[in-house]
């Protein structure tokens, strides 16, 4: 046998073996979430609630979120940390002062900007100093929204359901994720966008709630749930024990989600998903900050490959859920070497079309019809099918071949997460590990400054000869602290904001939390 013919074998094989994989795994996701079932909820009274929303330019959406969920959520206390923020979202959350419910945790540069985990240990820091010393630490749910969020209000109740923290087992869940564009009526976010933009929010809110809620179903299967950046809950005794042994509960990679999951359970706690309830976030309406986003999770989950030791020799972590960890960690670098792979064969099969007598209809006739099915099957319909799956679970209202378009386009979006697979690599390679906040649809596009022509040259923001000096944003005034820079705050509204007093619970509702630790 020729080398080449060997090399072709080779490559023929290794194509063959990534498609029947991916198409099994496909398969094996999709049969249990067919077959998952629904629990009845419980009563939220029994637990402590605190909401962590981080906040890094959010001015444009932290009012509303806010309100929503001082509207929806009674029995919760918001802790909104303000990572440096210079748009005026300090502001914006001035208007919550007189709402015992709602503290505001400063961060200020150099020690601000260090990334989403470091934001959320600053407000787990001052949670665990805001409770009395006997309080109990396992009746004390902390969740982590998106400053766009809109919780389920039903939330509570079907997270203190017997199969989640109505568990003693139980010690973090993860909600689903839809898209605010496509949530509700009462909570759908009118978005002006075109064509293609509206359906790349469809393309989102599919990708959430059929195939990773898929995902999520097989492995309440293997016990190996992972834990999302927005709508996770997790017991502060859990976070306790994990800062515990390594000095704070979430940590640097990208992807601090996962990772968290991880540390729970190495530590032998136990993650559930709950499809009952689910948080709305917003989708994104263009494809490059899609993959700029897509991106950095890819890199987050190349980062987090450095556990996969340690998952192995846990003794707390079951064998089905070592092997559900291990294929999520070796995906992103499965998609790396499977882009040439399938790029070969591209290459090869052009090369026999352009050498084979007759050309392209000479290479049909001797047996390259067979290429088309294979493609259809190894390729389109893995991925075409979770229209099918979307529209019976989610979108009803879908017509079959609305569903079907939506699948089949489901394909080509997911070329975008390839794309961002590589770009991943290419940070890790150049040891990039910045964190790149995904921009808001609302927020105010920048404008270039007005440039005048000196001579031949034209001048924006400096004069030709001396250097550039952008020009500082205006920070909002800063409202008074309690004398720590990460610390609660007591804030005052504007009196012009307070008809808005009518979306919030009465707090004596409920009595506010004592901030002081004995």
């Amino acid at each position: 046998m020729s080398t080449e013919t060997q090399s072709l074998a080779l490559l023929n094989t290794a194509a063959f073996l990534l498609c029947v994989s991916f198409c099994a795994y496909v398969l094996s996701i999709l049969v249990f979430h067919l077959k998952s079932g629904r629990s009845r909820g419980g009563s939220p009274d029994g637990f402590d609630w605190h909401i962590i929303v981080p906040c890094r330019n959010e001015a444009s959406v932290i009012g509303d979120t806010v309100r929503r969920l001082l509207c929806d959520f009674p029995q919760a206390t918001v802790w909104c940390v303000d990572d440096a923020s210079d748009d005026g979202t300090l502001a914006k959350l001035a208007a919550f002062t007189d709402q015992p419910r709602v503290h505001v945790v400063e961060r200020q540069l150099p020690d601000a900007r260090q990334g989403k985990g470091a934001a959320l240990n600053a407000a787990w820091r001052r949670i665990e100093q805001s409770l009395p010393a006997n309080a109990d630490r396992t009746r004390v749910i902390v969740g982590v929204l998106d400053a766009d969020s809109r919780l389920d209000p039903q939330g509570p109740v079907a997270l203190s359901g017997r199969q989640y923290f109505g568990s003693a087992l139980v010690g973090a869940v993860q909600v689903e994720v839809r898209m605010l564009q496509c949530a509700p009526r009462r909570y759908a976010q009118p978005t002006e966008v075109g064509r293609w933009g509206r359906l790349l929010i469809r393309l989102q809110d599919m990708e959430f709630r059929a195939p990773i809620a898929a995902m999520q179903s097989l492995r309440r299967r293997t016990g190996s749930v992972a834990m999302g950046g927005n709508g996770q809950f997790t017991r502060l005794s859990l976070l306790n024990e994990i800062a515990d042994q390594h000095g704070t509960p979430w940590h640097g990679a990208l992807l601090e989600d996962f990772e968290l999951g991880l540390h729970i359970l190495l530590a032998g706690g136990r993650t559930e998903y709950c499809p009952e309830s689910w948080v709305a976030q917003e989708a994104l309406t263009r494809i490059r900050p899609l993959v700029r986003q897509r991106t950095r999770w890819a890199q987050g989950s190349m980062q987090c490959g450095r556990y996969l030791g340690k998952v192995l020799r846990s003794p707390r972590i079951r064998n089905s859920a070592t092997l559900e960890i291990a294929h999520f960690l070796a995906a992103p670098w499965t998609q790396l070497l499977g882009t040439p792979i399938y790029v070969a064969c591209l290459v090869v099969m052009s090369y026999y079309i352009d050498n084979t007598m007759g050309g392209l209809r000479g290479w049909w006739n001797s047996g390259g019809w067979g290429v088309p099915p294979l493609v259809l099957v190894f390729g389109i319909g893995p991925f075409a099918l979770w229209g099918i799956v979307y529209r019976i679970r989610c979108e009803p209202q879908l017509s079959i071949p609305k569903a079907l378009l939506l699948g089949i386009c489901h394909w080509l979006y997911s070329y975008a997460q390839s794309l961002a697979v590589w770009l991943a690599f290419a940070r890790m390679v150049t040891a990039r590990t910045d964190w790149q906040k995904t921009a808001r649809a609302a927020d105010p596009q920048p404008q270039p400054a007005p440039a005048r022509a000196v001579g031949r040259v034209a001048v924006g923001q400096a004069a030709v000869g001396r250097a550039a000096v952008p020009a500082q944003p205006r920070r909002a005034q800063p409202v008074r602290r309690s004398g720590r820079n990460d610390g609660p705050r007591s804030i005052r509204p504007p009196r012009h904001l307070s008809h808005l007093s009518h979306l919030t619970t009465p707090t004596t509702d409920r009595p506010a939390i004592a901030h002081t630790r004995k």
